[in-house]
């Protein structure tokens, strides 16, 4: 028996053999709504832009409170000071970063996409401006298909000034990052803020890009997030969910009435959902790569339910699981280990914040003079030393030696350590001249507070060469 005649789709092409890769764009034109997850979204927008926009306005031992130097490579938050030497801690950051995302995204789905993403946070505000200027959803839509006139061009051009006004204020303040604002402001005005200008128009420029104008397709096509995260999601993953076996068959339905009565589930299906989606998506056909979780669609259901006097939940955050009607797992494994994880790394990370030394120091031997006899039977080695100071502290200290009998620093004297300073200098070590022993001696380098105050004390190990 021959095996069934395989049966290829073909897709229809217009007469002149062409048709069109992508599909033309369909503007979305989100529906305000309001319930618990939009007040937290907003809320969010509250807290993370009063973080961006305030910190570097905020004053702080006579800097921001937050400050990227790149010309005196520090990088300042309120009283924590980090060097690039710090940059190990730079990297547990990352990782501590890496895993939350992974924790968050297992237990409860693309939160951090819905709630504050900068591209989610930047396209509400966006949107909250362009609802000022043009009205609602339908006034939006109207407006659309309304010929240019003098009416549409004053709301349109006043949209796009507000839209400009906040991106350039958005780039302004992620360069106040990198200097402090009271320097910047009055360097753009004088013309000479240079590459910072540069850095505030192209920042300000990709704010109006992708908040104004592309929203969603950023998160569709460029971010790669909304792929990574299948491979984080399992069933007992909570997602925004539509609950099938309690809404179907949809229909219309007055308040009061029942709906099993009429044979209908209880979705009405007002396509109140699709209409607040910010992507534009219709999530009672199942969970979607263009999904970002953040709720809107959940509130504008529990606005209909408690209309109709029905029990919100209809559209809910739950896992896969249970939307099928399945008993949730005894354990999930994943989440625990992530956790762990996070733990560790966080634990590991903030010891080691909390113990670190104020003081650094690099200890480099002289290549120009590796041994000499200063004075008959001594030895002299040289070194250049750099001591940075991680905080906003002045330290005077004085340098000594372990390690080697007899071993003394020379001319050293007392070491004046600016606050969140560098100073470079060399520095000379003698010990009395051994025959026939070790060429080779390791010494340690001991920096301790001038006077036997109290401060930070640092080592260093070397090596201090013998003469044959």
């Amino acid at each position: 028996m021959s095996p069934p005649a395989r049966v290829i789709p073909l897709k229809p092409v217009a007469a002149d053999g062409h048709t069109p890769l992508l599909t033309p764009r369909l503007k979305i034109h989100p529906r305000s709504t309001s319930g618990r997850y939009t007040r937290w979204r907003w809320a969010l927008v509250w807290l993370t832009q009063a973080v961006f926009y305030g910190l570097p306005w905020l004053p702080w031992n006579g800097r921001p409170a937050l400050l990227f130097s790149l010309e005196t490579q520090r990088f300042y938050l309120f009283d924590l000071v980090l060097v690039p030497q710090d940059l190990v801690f730079l990297s547990g950051l990352l990782v501590f970063s890496a895993l939350l995302l992974f924790f968050v995204t297992a237990l409860a789905g693309r939160l951090w996409c819905g709630f504050a993403c900068p591209q989610t946070v930047y396209t509400e505000m966006f949107i909250w401006l362009e609802a000022h200027f043009e009205g609602e959803r339908a006034a939006r839509q109207r407006l659309d298909a309304a010929p240019w006139g003098a009416a549409k061009l004053a709301r349109r051009g006043g949209k796009h000034l507000a839209w400009t006004a906040l991106s350039l204020w958005t780039g302004i303040s992620f360069a106040a990052w990198f200097t402090p604002m009271r320097e910047l402001l009055p360097a753009l005005a004088a013309g000479t803020a240079g590459w910072y200008a540069f850095w505030a128009l192209v920042y300000g420029g990709f704010t109006y890009l992708n908040a104004g104008l592309l929203r969603e397709q950023v998160c569709r096509h460029i971010c790669p997030y909304a792929r990574f995260q299948g491979s984080m999601l399992d069933p007992d993953t909570y997602v925004v969910g539509y609950d099938r076996q309690r809404g179907e068959p949809r229909g219309h339905r007055a308040r009061g009435e029942n709906a099993a009565a009429r044979g209908q589930g209880a979705c009405v299906d007002c396509t109140l959902c699709v209409q607040v989606c910010p992507a534009g998506i219709d999530i009672r056909a199942g969970l979607q790569s263009e999904c970002i979780s953040c709720g809107v669609c959940v509130d504008a259901c529990d606005t209909v339910m408690d209309k109709l006097g029905d029990a919100r939940g209809l559209i809910r955050f739950d896992s896969q699981r249970r939307f099928d009607g399945q008993p949730a797992p005894a354990r999930r494994w994943r989440v625990p280990v992530y956790g762990a994880l996070l733990l560790g790394v966080g634990t590991a990370l903030a010891a080691g914040l909390v113990t670190r030394s104020p003081v650094r120091v690099d200890l480099m031997r002289d290549r120009g003079v590796l041994a000499r006899e200063a004075e008959p039977g001594w030895v002299e080695n040289v070194y250049r030393v750099r001591l940075t100071n991680a905080s906003e502290h002045a330290w005077r200290l004085q340098a000594r030696v372990q390690g080697l009998e007899g071993a003394e620093v020379l001319g050293a004297g007392t070491i004046e350590l600016a606050p969140a300073g560098e100073h470079t200098l060399p520095l000379s070590v003698r010990a009395p001249a051994v025959a026939g022993g070790e060429r080779v001696r390791t010494i340690r380098l001991v920096f301790e507070p001038a006077g036997g105050r109290d401060g930070p004390r640092v080592e260093e190990a070397s090596t201090f060469l013998m003469p044959r």
